[in-house]
């Protein structure tokens, strides 16, 4: 009997490796088969800043899948539906950004994970189901499993409360944005901080005190995140790829008018 394709991600950082994503902003799937085929073990792409639709989120799922490439969607804060499509389409997991409180990290696994860890909404005719091809128990307990549920702290807010974020039953891996939480103190792309220096090491030192994994994105370098004890983190993205790429073509160029 077939069955749906397990997490690259939860599979490597379960047997103690590290992880890396690459960021996909552009709507198309081209970019993450690229990214997929290069090697990354997930991609990263994004429902809250960017207007993915439906249909092209399916699409880039289909194309980091067809590579064994993980993928990650960061889903808009809205109604469940908009947290369970992309689990239904098989996205590899979800990350929902801007958690604010212990409160919220509850009603996120109750509205997220199956039976006994929440109460998510049960089709399995979807992809993720393999169109109700697989076993109905066999569906609920293997989602559980293997799909990540990611929750991003942005804001200082949570932090009170981390210790008991990081208690609760279906969450998988903190992840910490620097750029907004910079931001949020009031200290923009201060990336030295004193705070967000803290609040990055509070951070993941809280998440693996209470047997969660720890992401992030590659500031100040993937070197130095592995190195802190991040387990997963993200490095690079197509826009700015395409915009360095550019940018050498274009100062070559300049070169050769002088």
């Amino acid at each position: 009997m077939a069955i749906p394709r397990k997490s690259r991600i939860l599979e490597k950082l379960r047997a103690g490796k590290k992880a890396i994503s690459y960021k996909s902003n552009l709507a198309c799937f081209r970019s993450v088969e690229v990214a997929a085929m290069s090697g990354f073990d997930g991609v990263w792409i994004c429902q809250e800043h960017v207007p993915t639709d439906q249909m092209t989120m399916e699409a880039q799922i289909l194309a980091a899948k067809a590579y064994d490439c993980d993928c990650i969607v960061r889903v808009a804060k809205g109604c469940y539906s908009d947290y369970i499509r992309p689990l239904e389409a098989d996205a590899t997991g979800i990350m929902v950004p801007h958690l604010m409180s212990l409160a919220e990290a509850e009603e996120l696994v109750h509205t997220v994970r199956f039976q006994p860890l929440g109460l998510r909404p049960v089709d399995g005719g979807n992809a993720d189901g393999l169109f109700c091809k697989f076993d109905f128990k066999e569906y609920i307990k293997f989602m559980n499993e293997n799909r990540l549920v990611i929750v991003q702290i942005e804001d200082p807010e949570p932090l009170s409360e981390l210790d008991k974020i990081c208690q609760v039953p279906g969450i998988d891996m903190i992840f910490f944005g620097p750029g907004d939480f910079s931001h949020a103190i009031g200290h923009p792309a201060e990336f030295d901080h004193p705070e967000v220096k803290k609040a990055y090491e509070l951070v993941v030192k809280t998440a693996h005190k209470y047997g969660k994994f720890a992401g992030t994105v590659s500031v100040p370098s993937l070197e130095q995140c592995y190195a802190d004890g991040y387990d997963f983190v993200n490095c690079g993205a197509d826009v700015a790829a395409i915009g360095a790429n550019c940018d050498a073509i274009m100062e070559k160029y300049r070169n050769c008018m002088k």
